[in-house]
């Protein structure tokens, strides 16, 4: 199996199993507020299923049509800051039913997109170009954290497979761009970052003889890179001042600084 068929199998699965959450939602389980403030459960769906249709876009563009991709970027430049989250929370307006089937039917059809594009072709996207593999690394990071969203809302229990491993690559392949989002000089030397999967299995990247280092549950780390949790609250350990710091902005998404999450307990 290849890296890309991998990726698109683990993203169907967190795909099916986020829609199975919300699918026997009553009107008002889809209007239960989540982690995210001002979204709903239908707002996280909804935000899904727009980002799906904008790739979707892009593997038009490299098929030849970019009607629906010019389009999008067109409306970008208009609001670049607000663009994304609106049009996702104009989309949460749909019925419930509606909205799910629509959601279920572009990311069935972006996974057969990606599948398609020609080797070494990549995709425009609102940052750099992406290949289909990275795209679909960056859809299942999404799908996962705002599914962790949907479930922290709803009360319902989450438990993490080996699958969290995409998120974390992608954590530590954002690893410089967290320092640059905040203006910051991303540290000059790799770092070693050893984390242990839900499955027990022990996940590796960097050097072994790095001077600093990262080391803990992998459930921590991507739960930290989507800044699904607070530094203070995981059971990672550092080594290096820099990636103590590292931790304290780890940032796997494109676009502005987030804001994170409060600390347990903490007066929000």
């Amino acid at each position: 199996m290849s890296l890309l068929d991998e990726l698109l199998e683990d993203l169907s699965g967190e795909g099916f199993e986020l829609r199975q959450v919300v699918a026997g939602l009553d009107e008002a389980g889809w209007r239960q507020s989540t982690p995210a403030e001002g979204w709903d459960v239908a707002a996280q769906i909804a935000h899904l299923a727009w980002t799906d249709e904008a790739a979707l876009a892009a593997t038009e563009w490299v098929a030849g049509d970019a009607t629906a991709w010019d389009e999008l970027v067109t409306e970008a430049i208009k609001n670049p800051e607000g663009y994304v989250d609106e049009s996702a929370l104009a989309m949460a307006m749909m019925p419930a039913t509606e909205l799910l089937q629509h959601w279920d039917g572009v990311r069935g059809q972006l996974a057969e997109a990606l599948a398609n594009v020609p080797h070494g072709q990549k995709l425009p996207w609102f940052g750099p170009p992406m290949s289909p593999a990275s795209m679909a690394t960056a859809r299942f990071m999404e799908t996962w954290a705002h599914g962790l969203d949907v479930r922290e809302g709803l009360g319902l229990a989450y438990e993490p497979t080996d699958r969290i491993k995409h998120v974390c690559h992608l954590g530590n392949r954002t690893r410089d761009y967290s320092f640059g989002v905040h203006e910051l000089t991303p540290p000059a030397e790799p770092f070693r970052v050893e984390l242990t999967a839900p499955s027990g299995e022990q996940w590796t990247w960097g050097p072994e003889d790095a001077a600093q280092s990262v080391r803990g549950p992998a459930y921590d780390f991507a739960r930290l890179v989507t800044q699904r949790i607070h530094r203070d609250d995981t059971a990672l350990e550092t080594t290096g001042a820099d990636a103590e710091k590292w931790l304290t902005i780890a940032q796997a998404f494109a676009g502005p600084a987030g804001s994170g999450r409060a600390a347990e307990g903490a007066e929000r």
